[in-house]
This record gives C-alpha cells, sequence and structure tokens, in this order.
C-alpha cells in the first residue's frame, strides 16, 4: 500500500487531514483547499505536487458545481476559461524568468494590496472585461505561484455564496482538467499519484460534507469578510515563503 501511495500510515494521516480542512474552506468560501494542503503535502511527500493535489480538485469541484449547480454563471466561466489559457502561458513564461521566492513575494503583495483596495472601494462590477482580466491574472498566479484563486474570489465577493462557490468551481474543474492534460503529456501523472489521490478522496469528500453545514452560516453578511480575510492570508503565507 505504502509503495502505491508514496506515504506511510502517519504522512497519510496528516495529508488525510489537511486534505479534509482544505475541501472544507473551499466548499464554504469557493477557493482555498491548495493554499492549506499544497505546503503541507510538499513536505511530506514533494513529488506528490501539484499532480496529486489536481486530481482531487477534479471531485471537489464536482461535488461543489452538483451542491449548487443553479449558482454557476456559465457565460463567467467561459470568460474566466478564455483568460486562463493565455494566463497559463504568461506564467510559465514569467516562472522562466524570474526566481521563485521572487513571484511568491510579488504575487503575495500584488493580492494584499487587491483584497485592501477591495475592502476599501466599492464592488468592482462583474462584466465581460473583468472576467476576462481576472481569468488572465488568476491563470498566470495559479501557474507562477499556486495562488490561482483568489483573483477569482475578490471579483465575485459581492456575489450571494451559491454564485461565487459554484462558478468558481466550475472553472477550477476545467482549469484543471487542461493542466492536468499538459502534466500527462509532459509525463509528469504516475500510477501512484492516483493511488494517493484515491487514499485522500474520502478527506475531501468529508470536506465538502462539512462545507454544506458550514454554508448557511457563513452566506450574508460574514461571506465577504471570510473570503477577504482568506485571501490576505493567503497573500502573507506566499510573502514569508518567498522571504523564507
Amino acid at each position: 500500500m505504502a509503495s502505491l501511495i508514496h506515504l506511510d500510515a502517519a504522512g497519510l494521516a496528516v495529508a488525510l487531514l489537511v486534505v479534509t480542512v482544505g475541501a472544507a474552506v473551499q466548499g464554504s468560501i469557493g477557493f482555498g483547499a491548495n493554499l492549506l494542503a499544497a505546503p503541507v503535502l510538499a513536505v511530506i511527500e514533494p513529488e506528490a505536487v501539484p499532480t496529486t493535489l489536481m486530481l482531487l480538485v477534479l471531485p471537489l469541484a464536482a461535488a461543489m458545481v452538483r451542491r449548487e449547480h443553479h449558482g454557476v454563471d456559465w457565460p463567467a466561466v467561459g470568460w474566466l476559461m478564455a483568460g486562463r489559457l493565455p494566463g497559463t502561458a504568461i506564467g510559465a513564461v514569467v516562472v522562466a524568468a524570474v526566481a521563485a521566492n521572487t513571484l511568491a513575494v510579488l504575487a503575495g503583495a500584488a493580492v494584499l494590496v487587491a483584497v485592501v483596495t477591495s475592502a476599501l472601494t466599492a464592488a468592482v462590477r462583474v462584466t465581460v472585461g473583468t472576467t476576462l482580466a481576472a481569468g488572465v491574472v488568476s491563470g498566470a498566479m495559479g501557474t507562477a505561484t499556486s495562488i490561482g484563486g483568489p483573483p477569482l474570489a475578490l471579483l465575485y465577493q459581492h456575489r450571494e455564496g451559491p454564485v461565487l462557490r459554484a462558478t468558481l468551481a466550475a472553472t477550477f474543474a476545467l482549469g484543471t482538467v487542461v493542466s492536468l492534460v499538459g502534466l500527462a503529456l509532459a509525463g509528469a501523472v504516475a500510477l501512484w499519484h492516483v493511488g494517493l489521490a484515491a487514499a485522500l478522496l474520502p478527506g475531501t469528500l468529508a470536506g465538502v460534507a462539512v462545507s454544506t453545514r458550514l454554508t448557511g452560516r457563513i452566506d450574508g453578511r460574514w461571506l465577504r469578510p471570510v473570503v477577504l480575510a482568506f485571501a490576505a492570508l493567503a497573500a502573507a503565507a506566499a510573502i514569508v515563503r518567498g522571504l523564507a
């Protein structure tokens, strides 16, 4: 079993815990699973990142879309994906030219500025232009620094909870499929990645179940502050990681 998933019992238990917590967070506010799970899994088994977590995004996103399918803004998903593709290419070029630590600090600082600006100003209108731009920024930042969720969440922070969560979930699902195809073509998807993802799947499903109970408590006046706070936390973590 350990050879198939590349983790011993203790490592699997820790991974299950962080995957469960991450899925509960993302299921509640629309993003955040990999922000919590990736740093821990990278310590336990570095070669599991990002493939295993991408494999887990698919059932997580599918469960969120199924739960709140009425909230998906499909036209926006199309524009977000249209922006994500060139954004991913931009991110790849930036990664090749700029040191990873510098990228983490710059991306974290940019998200912090966006959070502060969002907290102090009126809502940004969700238009074709802003949606396309958010897709580009998310694709670039996600490829370069693995924090592609906050730009999308900040755009949708004033929308109803089901719209924010389901729209982001649909976008993440489609984007992850594209990324996994690229990883597979590059030979970066192995059987043990699939085995580890299968072993961690109960944690993802448990996290979704927990989030279903949390959404009713968070939606309304609490959703936006929680989204802003978690985006700021993710940005601060990126800055600390880059400086360290």
